[in-house]
């Protein structure tokens, strides 16, 4: 016989925060992640040890508008709705379109994608440079909180058992002279885990850079990144030196520490992760954002 398994699935999103704050539950949007996590190695049904709470259908998690030069992203749009989302930057569609297959997109969350907090996230080393901040909700309130504090390990992330995540918000996403690039190293185009991930954003004001960020996955136990290192290029002008690049590769070597398992070794890994920032470097023309 079958184990019973107890799942709820309310209209409203204060309806589920309210059971949130009652019990203790596993929250399932799309379940790609949360399906592999608990699968059964025996061919069983899954066996997830908390009630479940289904989030995929409330409409308060599937809005993406702009507030100011702020996106707002719904934790719940699956990948194949902001494929269709105007407002979605050609970038972060490039990302999604490395995930996995259709039939996942259709179902997997960008949400979801944070939650699981998996350093080879496809869509996390842009949300990184894109200074993304989380808006969560219980039935206390709201906070906001940077991603990159949000995320504090291989599937740990700063969430309270009571609290969803609702938003995804990129701030200042419009800014003019920005461009973004993003690049994922796996076995195939897409259906494939990352070996390695890298996006760098750069904001130039005539030749001069005004701003500039980079961030690896795949890499460490989180998204690798370094403000110090970023700050070295403030300033310089565009073609860069090579004697800056010379400088900003060697320090983010130090840093990045992949590690040997069954995609690939740490020495592609870096090598990979190092000439991808190269590439950046090298770029005649950046996309517009």
């Amino acid at each position: 016989m079958a184990e019973k398994i107890i799942a709820y699935r309310f209209d409203h999103l204060d309806q589920t925060l309210s059971q949130l704050d009652q019990e203790n539950c596993a929250i399932i949007a799309g379940g790609t992640d949360v399906m592999v996590l608990h699968k059964s190695r025996r061919g069983v049904p899954p066996k997830i040890p908390k009630p479940i709470v289904f989030i995929d259908h409330l409409s308060e998690l599937k809005r993406v508008y702009h507030n100011g030069k702020d996106l707002h992203i719904g934790a719940c749009c699956t990948y194949s709705e902001l494929l269709e989302e105007p407002l979605i930057p050609v970038a972060l569609k490039k990302a999604i379109k490395t995930i996995a297959a259709p039939a996942i997109r259709n179902r997997g969350t960008l949400g979801g994608n944070i939650c699981n907090a998996s350093p080879a996230g496809d869509t996390l080393p842009l949300l990184y440079v894109y200074n993304a901040k989380l808006l969560l909700r219980s039935v206390s309130g709201e906070r906001i909180i940077a991603i990159s504090d949000f995320i504090q390990g291989v599937r740990r992330v700063q969430r309270d058992p009571n609290e969803i995540l609702a938003e995804i918000i990129l701030p200042n996403v419009l800014e003019e002279g920005a461009h973004v690039v993003f690049e994922k190293v796996g076995n195939r185009n897409a259906d494939a885990i990352a070996k390695v991930g890298f996006a760098g954003y750069i904001r130039i004001n005539g030749a001069v850079i005004d701003d500039v960020r980079f961030a690896f996955g795949a890499v460490g136990p989180t998204m690798v990144r370094s403000l110090d290192i970023e700050k070295k290029l403030l300033g310089k002008t565009i073609p860069l030196a090579d004697a800056d690049i010379a400088q900003v590769v060697a320090a983010f070597d130090k840093i990045i520490k992949p590690i040997d398992d069954q995609r690939s070794t740490a020495v592609y890994r870096k090598t990979v992760a190092l000439n991808l920032l190269r590439y950046f470097f090298s770029t005649k023309q950046y996309q517009p954002n």
